[in-house]
């Protein structure tokens, strides 16, 4: 429980707890929230639920929650997401924090459930821990990908997020243990690309591996290299190469010229329809693109490697996925924290009091929280 009962005072806006006092000294009421986003959401209100629900047990109160929607139900902008009912000088300070713990998580279980249902025959693993802002966006961050992946699992078949980077939140996927193989850092060190795959797999002799081969600029020869050596691996299956080329760069044998010659080949419709300035960069550009991924799993099919699987990273957002998409890229899965939201505005939830022991009020302009209104995902 964070925070516990004795500092939620220390964390909350002083006004919430300036108008708790008031409430004591001059009559208590029950009054009921409102609680809603200015912008389609994914609902994902667990671990705000659980914070609620461990705070009335501490003051020895009920707080009645009227949930409008499921877990991983699209939700539109304005859309009241749940009502809370309670004594009002024990629920008015706890909105701060409860705000806290449900708006992030709504907007990025959105961004999660567009990428997993552009690409539905692609895994993903949510890289997204480094990124964060301490260890409670971490655990948003988490839980939130797991109910977009779930909510496009259902909808659309997606194969989703299959994991994330950290143990702690590992069982939101229903795993015990985070995913992940080396960072560049064990590249840099091990001195070549290849001789960081053998120590790797030295030391986790067991199971799939994925190894990072865009540390040297040699994409191809390097995933090459790797596939030959670990050969036994790479007919099994259980080889993975992650290409993480950045945006100041092409991979390995690639330019503009090239790339446009990879797609003609593979897609010759990709460069022939209107594409914007981005989406053209994110096909033919630099960095991990769709001639990339087009151009590895050539070499590899041509290199008699036709089951390892190529997995792709490096701002691997909604947007991109769709592009991918498009072109129908060969990507076995995407590690990926670009689902976080990248508007931190966009993410406030909002509560306002909507009646007072029964008596319907709220201030002008929001009279559309007296009631819920229906949505379609889009």
């Amino acid at each position: 429980m964070r925070p516990g009962p004795d500092d939620i005072a220390r964390w909350t806006d002083t006004y919430f707890v300036r108008t708790r006092k008031v409430v004591e000294r001059f009559g208590d009421t029950n009054a009921t929230w409102a609680v809603f986003m200015r912008r389609p959401a994914c609902f994902a209100p667990r671990l705000m639920r659980e914070w609620l629900d461990a705070v009335a047990s501490a003051r020895g109160i009920t707080i009645q929650v009227e949930t409008r929607f499921s877990e991983g139900d699209w939700v539109g902008a304005g859309e009241p997401l749940m009502h809370l009912t309670g004594p009002m000088s024990k629920v008015v300070d706890l909105e701060t924090i409860y705000l806290q713990k449900l708006g992030p998580p709504c907007v990025a279980a959105y961004e999660a459930y567009r990428m997993c249902a552009a690409l539905p025959k692609v895994k993903f693993m949510a890289f997204d821990a480094r990124h964060c802002a301490g260890l409670d966006m971490a655990e948003m961050m988490a839980y939130a990908a797991s109910v977009g992946s779930a909510a496009a699992r259902r909808e659309v078949g997606a194969i989703g997020f299959v994991g994330n980077a950290t143990d702690a939140t590992a069982h939101y996927f229903g795993n015990q243990k985070g995913l992940g193989t080396m960072p560049h850092a064990l590249v840099g060190y091990a001195g070549a690309t290849l001789r960081a795959a053998e120590m790797f797999r030295e030391t986790f002799p067991e199971g799939e591996f994925t190894v990072l081969v865009d540390y040297y600029g040699k994409e191809i020869t390097d995933s090459l290299a790797v596939a030959n050596r670990f050969a036994a691996e790479a007919a099994s299956g259980t080889l993975a190469l992650r290409l993480d080329t950045h945006g100041g760069r092409y991979v390995e044998g690639l330019d503009m010229t090239s790339s446009y010659a990879v797609l003609e080949r593979h897609v010759p419709r990709a460069t022939r329809q209107y594409r914007t300035e981005e989406e053209l960069r994110w096909l033919v550009g630099t960095g991990v693109t769709a001639a990339a991924i087009f151009r590895l799993r050539e070499a590899l099919d041509e290199a008699g490697f036709p089951k390892v699987r190529i997995v792709a990273s490096s701002g691997f957002g909604a947007a991109k996925c769709k592009v991918m998409a498009s072109v129908d890229a060969p990507i076995d899965a995407i590690g990926t924290g670009s689902f976080l939201p990248q508007d931190w505005p966009e993410t406030y939830a909002t509560s306002d009091i909507v009646a007072y022991d029964g008596r319907a009020s709220v201030k002008v302009g929001r009279e559309f929280l007296m009631k819920g209104r229906g949505g379609a995902r889009p």
